[in-house]
């Protein structure tokens, strides 16, 4: 009977054993995504107005190492547009761009693409001052997205592209 129990064992461990690898990817992204779930709430669910770098930045790393290990998950491309988000409000725009291009890159069927690529001309123009990039993917936004909700905004973002607010105030004024 002893030595049934003891062959029925040392089955179950080696079966069990052979499974590894994969339990060990399933428990990683598990742990993963339990770890974003905690940083989220910590950066989000905080009762303080102010956004704390250092959480947002360790947030942002998650997203990013989560699509990193996930490429084929859909929530992949989710976590990336969530980084991109944070490193725009962190104002880290090459990073920020370095996301856009990424999703725009190997998701390119994201339901916010349309979104990304705005947002990425609007980097150009306000956080980088690249009015030449900016209008580039204005133009591009516009061409692939006509009906877009944001196509009014792109197209009066290109009308006044590079202007200082003065510029724009005295323009009103004299339409008035």
């Amino acid at each position: 009977m002893k030595k049934t129990f003891l062959l029925v064992l040392m089955i179950g461990l080696l079966i069990a054993g052979c499974d590894g690898p994969k339990n060990k990817e399933t428990a990683e992204t598990i742990n993963l995504e339990e770890s974003i779930s905690l940083q989220e709430d910590k950066v989000f669910n905080s009762n303080n107005n102010r956004l704390n770098k250092q959480d947002a930045t360790i947030l942002m790393n998650l997203y990013e190492k989560y699509a990193d290990q996930n490429p084929d998950d859909s929530l992949s491309a989710e976590y990336l547009f969530r980084a991109s988000d944070i490193s725009m409000n962190l104002q880290k725009p090459m990073q920020t761009i370095q996301f856009f291009n990424r999703i725009l890159t190997e998701y390119p069927d994201f339901k916010k693409a349309p979104v990304v690529l705005f947002l990425k001309a609007f980097v150009y123009e306000d956080q980088l001052r690249d009015y030449k990039n900016a209008k580039k993917y204005y133009e591009l936004f516009l061409t692939k997205y006509p009906e877009s909700e944001f196509a009014d905004d792109a197209e009066v973002s290109l009308k006044n592209l590079g202007k200082s607010p003065e510029e724009l105030i005295l323009e009103f004024e004299s339409k008035q």
